[in-house]
């Protein structure tokens, strides 16, 4: 990789002139700001335009296990009630975090909680008492730097303005991270990583809260992302099509990058929490809401339904059952 990207495309003028204001002087900005820029400006950003982003109908750009109706939610519900034990379930407060336009993925779903709470973008985040902590798709959403590691050291992305486009290229006045990079990689070898994530892991684990955290993303491990990704993992989204290129419609499309998840269950860690394990999405629904899939899919056994197809998405490793994994930890 040279010391810049050709540019793609031209930003619209609101994002141009926010982009040029935050530049304040500099040269580039790293891709931690302009991720941040792109996907939570107000007004411009991704996560902030009132516009329906998940599912399968026109104008949404990518669906998740939400997607699937109530289902999902009958799913989390059966299992936090396993992981939390029957006789105690109905003394915590299911909470979720980052939840999208303040929907929850139990609305409409019986469930044995003290209630439902949701957390969005735009609230306070504040957790306290028995509590389960639940969060879909939050942490990929997040932040994240780019390295590339190019003659003998690495070097950080960022994004820079050439002639009114977006042009992706080497900052060279980089801030030293805080975590450790690895001391060595192959030419050209690609790090995308978000201590952003791993920052509201941090803070989330640090609120006065007590009983079951259970996180459904998609991420890797640090060892993965360090020596089984040369090309990153950052990508973006747009009417269902995936992309690489990062500088299109900025504000536009998702962007998104593996989580961490060494970094994740190191922030819970560092406040308590025990039992961190990590499951596959397959594993997990199977681990702890086997009962009812058990019974689920015996109604389900003589005909094929939208509600089957949805159980088969939700739980096969060809579909979501092995993109997605979960991580459920105790305090």
């Amino acid at each position: 990789m040279g010391s810049s990207v050709p540019p793609t495309t031209t930003p619209s003028a609101a994002f141009l002139a926010s982009f040029q204001a935050r530049l304040a002087g500099r040269n580039a900005m790293d891709f931690a700001e302009f991720t941040e820029l792109a996907l939570y400006a107000p007004e411009l950003g991704y996560y902030r335009r009132p516009r329906p982003r998940v599912g399968r109908a026109p104008g949404t750009d990518f669906f998740t296990a939400t997607s699937s109706g109530p289902l999902f939610g009958e799913l989390v519900a059966a299992a936090c009630t396993t992981l939390l034990g029957a006789d105690r379930a109905g003394e915590h407060l299911f909470v979720e975090v980052g939840a999208e336009q303040g929907r929850s993925v139990l609305d409409g779903v019986p469930h044995p909680f003290a209630g439902v709470r949701t957390i969005g973008i735009e609230d306070q985040l504040s957790l306290n008492g028995p509590c389960v902590v639940f969060s879909n798709e939050l942490f990929d959403a997040q932040p994240f730097r780019r390295f590339t590691f190019q003659r003998g050291r690495w070097r950080e992305r960022g994004v820079t303005l050439s002639h009114g486009t977006l042009t992706e290229t080497f900052i060279d006045s980089w801030s030293a991270p805080d975590f450790t990079l690895p001391s060595t990689a192959p030419e050209g070898y690609s790090l995308d990583v978000s201590p952003a994530a791993r920052d509201l892991a941090a803070r989330i684990a640090a609120e006065a809260w007590t009983g079951l955290f259970v996180a459904f993303d998609y991420g890797k491990s640090w060892a993965q992302i360090a020596t089984e990704t040369p090309q990153g993992t950052a990508r973006a989204y747009h009417l269902h099509q995936q992309s690489n290129d990062l500088l299109l419609r900025p504000g536009e499309q998702d962007l998104t990058c593996h989580v961490c998840w060494d970094w994740i269950s190191d922030a819970l860690r560092s406040k308590d929490c025990r039992t961190i394990t990590l499951e596959s999405q397959e594993a997990f629904l199977v681990h702890h809401a086997g009962a009812f899939l058990a019974r689920e899919t015996a109604a389900a056994a003589q005909h094929f339904s939208p509600r089957k197809q949805a159980l088969l998405q939700l739980i096969h490793p060809g579909h979501l059952g092995f993109k997605f994994q979960v991580l459920h930890a105790r305090r």
